[in-house]
């Protein structure tokens, strides 16, 4: 009778990746990152045990958003006291400050507890093409179609 296999979380092996977002779709970067970080991609994964790798996303200043998003889609947050609602346009946001921008879109698509912000941890956003992780010899992440 053979066992189903489970990870254990001393035993998963990470590596460190790299990202070039320049002139890739936010939603396309975002949902490529989140699944590395989740672990999505390996044979051991398991959705209750982080086994992901280390996402370090470089030129996030240089994302491209599709259509009118730029001007049009807002994006939120709040103080926590009432009427304490900030909206920000994403052309403002990506000017003032691209890495929350991209921050917000992974973390939109991881979930929504203390394992999704554990896994968030290991996501590092640059606005521009220099990263201070070349010590953990990162690999370069390409994807299949990157062309708007």
């Amino acid at each position: 009778m053979t066992r189903t296999y489970t990870p254990k979380a001393g035993e998963t092996q990470r590596e460190w990746l790299v990202i070039d977002a320049s002139d890739v779709v936010l939603g396309r970067l975002a949902s490529h990152a989140a699944a590395l970080l989740r672990g999505k991609h390996k044979p051991t994964f398991a959705n209750h045990i982080d086994t992901g790798d280390f996402v370090v996303i470089v030129n996030a200043a240089k994302v491209a958003l599709t259509g009118q998003k730029l001007q049009k889609k807002m994006a939120y947050r709040h103080s926590g006291y009432p009427g304490g609602l900030t909206a920000t346009s994403y052309a403002e946001l990506l000017e003032k400050n691209p890495v929350r921008a991209v921050e917000k879109a992974v973390r939109g698509m991881l979930p929504k507890n203390s394992l999704g912000r554990q896994q968030l941890s290991k996501l590092k956003v640059y606005a521009g093409a220099e990263h201070p992780h070349a010590a953990q010899q990162p690999t370069t992440y390409t994807f299949d179609q990157v062309a708007q």
